[in-house]
C-alpha cells in the first residue's frame, strides 16, 4: 500500500479532534471526509477505517509509541507509524515519520500482547469490571470479539419488498449480500460498501440494523392490530421493525425524551412506507400516565453502557466512565418501575439493552420483579447475546408478561 500525504494528514486531523477535542468519532469522520470532494470511495475508506482502527487500539498504540495525553501532532504521527509497522505498510520518506524504530515497535507489541488490557486496548477499570461481571474466560473471549470491526447488516423492509428481490436489486449495484440463518429479515454485505446512495435505500426497501438488534422485535411477539408502545424509541430502528411485523396494522406509539430523534424517525417512517406510527415526546409524566394499562406490547430498549456495541463505536471505550454505569443503572430501574405501568392485563413487555453486563440486565429484571411495581409481572424468558458466540453485537432481552 502506498501512503498519500493528504489522506494521512486527514487521519491525523481526525485523531486530534477525537482524542484531544473529545469529539465523537462518527461526527469527526463525516467532517473530515468533506475536506476534498475529489476523494474517491477508496480514499474515503482509507481515512475512515484507519482512523477507527487507531481509535480502537489507542491504548496499545500509545503504550508502544510512549506518548501521553494531550497528544501533540508529532505524537499522533508516532501512533500512525505504529499502525503502519504492525500492518506491514512501508513507511514513506517523510520527515514526520523519520527515525521510526520498527524493530522496537514489533518487540513492544509482542511483549504487551501478553497482557489483556493492552492487547484488547481497554482502560484498567473496564478490564476489571468485565472480569468481575462475566468471569475471566467469558470476558477474555467477549472483549476480543468486541474489538473486531462490525460487519454491515441490512434489515429488509418486508412492507415493501421480499429478501430475494432486494438481493437481486442490490446485486445490480454490485453489492453482494448473503442471508443469515436464524435472522429472517437480515442480509449481510460480503464487503463494505456505501449502501445509503442506492435507489433501494432511497425507496425504503431496507434499513441498516445489526443482526442482534433484529432479534428484539420478534422476541416481543408483536402482532397486527395491537397497540404497541416503543418507549425509548430513539431514531426508531426497532419501531420500524415492529411496524413491518405488524403489517402496518394497529397502533404503534413511539416515545422518547428527545424530540430531535423522533423527527428523524418521522422521516424514516415516510421512506419506509410506515403509516401506523405516532410519535410523542416525553416532556412530562402525563405522557406515560395517559397510556397506563393500555399497551398490548411494550418495548423498553433502555439506555445503557453500550458495551455490547463498542465494535461500531470504538471511541466509547475512552468516553465511558464507571460513574456513568452506576448512574445509568438508576435510570434503567426508574424506566422499568414507571413505564411498565403502560402494559395492560394480558399484555407483554421486553426489557432490552445493548450491554453485556449482568448488573444492567438480568439483575435489573430481578430487582424489578421483586419490587411493588413488578409483582404483577412474570419472567417468560431472557436471552444474553454475546458477540463471541454469535458474531454480532452484544445484547440482552427479557420478555415479561402481565397475566
Amino acid at each position: 500500500m502506498r501512503l498519500h500525504r493528504n489522506l494521512v494528514f486527514a487521519v491525523i486531523d481526525a485523531l486530534n479532534l477525537i482524542f484531544n477535542e473529545k469529539e465523537y468519532a462518527d461526527k469527526v469522520i463525516e467532517k473530515v471526509l468533506r475536506y476534498d470532494k475529489r476523494w474517491g470511495a477508496r480514499d474515503r475508506g482509507f481515512i475512515a477505517e484507519t482512523t477507527y482502527d487507531i481509535v480502537r487500539w489507542k491504548r496499545l498504540y500509545t503504550e508502544i509509541a510512549e506518548v501521553h495525553e494531550p497528544y501533540s501532532r508529532p505524537h499522533l504521527f508516532r501512533m500512525f507509524a505504529v499502525w503502519c509497522v504492525l500492518r506491514g505498510i512501508r513507511l514513506p520518506d517523510w520527515k514526520q515519520l523519520e527515525d521510526t524504530p520498527e524493530r522496537r515497535i514489533k518487540g513492544r507489541f509482542d511483549e504487551l500482547s501478553k497482557i489483556r488490557k493492552f492487547r484488547e486496548s481497554i482502560p484498567d477499570w473496564l478490564d476489571e469490571l468485565g472480569e468481575q461481571s462475566l468471569g475471566n474466560k467469558l470476558w477474555t473471549k467477549e472483549i476480543a470479539a468486541l474489538n473486531k470491526q462490525a460487519e454491515v447488516i441490512l434489515r429488509v423492509n418486508t412492507l415493501k419488498i421480499q429478501k430475494n428481490q432486494l438481493q437481486a436489486m442490490l446485486a445490480k449495484d454490485e453489492i453482494e449480500t448473503i442471508a443469515i440463518d436464524g435472522y429472517p429479515d437480515a442480509l449481510k454485505l460480503k464487503e463494505r460498501k456505501n449502501v445509503f446512495v442506492t435507489e433501494a435505500f432511497k425507496n425504503g426497501f431496507f434499513e441498516v440494523q445489526d443482526a442482534s438488534s433484529q432479534l428484539v422485535t420478534p422476541f416481543l411477539e408483536v402482532k397486527p392490530g395491537q397497540r404497541v408502545v416503543d418507549a425509548c424509541a430513539g431514531a426508531g430502528g426497532k419501531t420500524l421493525h415492529s411496524a413491518s411485523q405488524m403489517e402496518n396494522k394497529g397502533q404503534l406509539i413511539a416515545l422518547d425524551i428527545y424530540e430531535s430523534k423522533l423527527k428523524k424517525l418521522k422521516k424514516r417512517t415516510r421512506r419506509n412506507g410506515v403509516h401506523n406510527v405516532e410519535t410523542r415526546v416525553i416532556d412530562s409524566t402525563k405522557v406515560i400516565k395517559k397510556l397506563h394499562n393500555s399497551a398490548d406490547r411494550l418495548l423498553l430498549d433502555a439506555p445503557c453502557s453500550g458495551l455490547g456495541v463498542i465494535r461500531r463505536n470504538p471511541d466509547s471505550k475512552w468516553k465511558l466512565e464507571p460513574q456513568f454505569i452506576d448512574r445509568i443503572m438508576g435510570v434503567q430501574q426508574e424506566i422499568l418501575q414507571n413505564y411498565s405501568k403502560m402494559v395492560k392485563k394480558g399484555g407483554q413487555m421486553v426489557y432490552a439493552t445493548c450491554s453485556i453486563l449482568p448488573q444492567e440486565n438480568t439483575e435489573q429484571v430481578s430487582k424489578f420483579l421483586n419490587s411493588e411495581a413488578g409483582r404483577e409481572f412474570k419472567l417468560v424468558k431472557e436471552q444474553n447475546i454475546y458477540a463471541s458466540e454469535k458474531g454480532y453485537d452484544g445484547f440482552y432481552m427479557a420478555l415479561l408478561s402481565k397475566p
